[in-house]
């Protein structure tokens, strides 16, 4: 069964945020973000996400901007959120694996298509691992909440 997805961009990463969906056809999509290429502000489409997330913390989130360090920063904001910026599949698997991360942050202007694709393939197909990692991560959601 396909999970659910909440996908938010700005307008840099609007040609990447279609390729993904395209590449991926079988996922529930929920599209936040914009559509066109006029300048928007990156923190409005990733608090959107975030508000839609607390009704579906078994969703996963994907935010691309410029670099997807300001998404990053944003969606971190939430305490039920973990988002990760990633940049190869290594920090995606171990992000996934190690800090049970929800959201996927992308740079548009740093990854080629190819890669994000890799990326966003790693991160949504590796699971938490749980045991030794349960404990960090539970400290995290504690202290925030």
């Amino acid at each position: 069964m396909p999970k659910k997805i909440f996908i938010a961009n700005d307008h840099a990463a609007v040609s990447l945020k279609k390729f993904l969906i395209k590449e991926f056809p079988n996922y529930e999509w929920h599209n936040l973000g914009t559509d066109n290429e006029n300048s928007v502000d990156y923190p409005d489409f990733a608090i959107e996400l975030g508000k839609k997330m607390l009704d579906d913390k078994d969703s996963i989130g994907l935010l691309i901007c410029g670099s997807g360090q300001g998404m990053a920063i944003t969606a971190n904001k939430f305490a039920y959120i973990r988002a990760a910026l990633c940049w190869n599949t290594e920090v995606a698997k171990l992000a996934r694996e190690h800090n049970n991360a929800n959201v996927l942050c992308l740079g548009a202007r740093l990854l080629s298509p190819n890669e994000a694709k890799e990326i966003f393939k790693t991160f949504i197909n590796t699971a938490f691992a749980g045991g030794r990692h349960e404990n960090r991560v539970q400290k995290i959601s504690k202290y925030f909440n």
